[in-house]
């Protein structure tokens, strides 16, 4: 008897949890938006993973896997399983992701592990662009800022120079906004 109110008490307990939906957007500059859902076993893949970290560089290393992650339960749902790294190898395929569709979405997502608590040593800032000659706008990335006592530290969290699915790079953003990142 004991046993069967147990596995009542948990599978009722486990279907009141909702899932999330985020808004992603694809096919350049945020051209569609498709409400991705993203089940409590999967957030709690996601949290587990974060939890191992000890240290904010292991944050951001593991925050890395899980973007890559989200995108690619996100590419289950949409033609984003398309996207591949940079502008040129797409192809001109539906799901096909610019800087502007990775900066954005990656930030929703940021965002929805904010908000669950999920980030311990980072805070989610808003995107961040690095410009040509400083004039001209010509990429733009998700951005995290470690909490600590001192100086802040920022990141940007770049899916786009990755294929769907592949984990984030994370860069600090003072090189980033001076041209590192893989050559897409």
């Amino acid at each position: 008897m004991r046993r069967w109110l147990l596995a009542l008490f948990f599978s009722w307990s486990a279907s009141g949890l909702a899932d999330e939906a985020v808004s992603i957007c694809y096919d350049y500059g945020c051209l569609v938006e498709k409400d991705i859902r993203y089940s409590e076993g999967q957030l709690g893949e996601v949290h587990r993973a974060l939890l191992a970290a000890s240290d904010a560089a292991g944050e951001r290393e593991r925050l890395s896997g899980a973007i890559g992650r989200l995108y690619a339960w996100a590419g289950e749902q949409s033609p984003i399983h398309n996207d591949r790294g940079g502008n040129y190898a797409d192809d001109n395929v539906s799901g096909k992701m610019d800087c502007i569709d990775h900066s954005t979405s990656t930030t929703r997502l940021l965002k929805l592990l904010e908000a669950r608590g999920y980030l311990r040593w980072h805070r989610v800032l808003i995107p961040a662009a690095r410009r040509f000659l400083g004039l001209i706008e010509v990429h733009w990335s998700a951005v995290i800022e470690e909490i600590s006592e001192g100086e802040a530290a920022r990141f940007v969290v770049d899916s786009w120079f990755v294929d769907n699915g592949q984990p984030a790079v994370i860069l600090p953003l003072d090189e980033w906004k001076k041209g590192a990142g893989p050559d897409v």
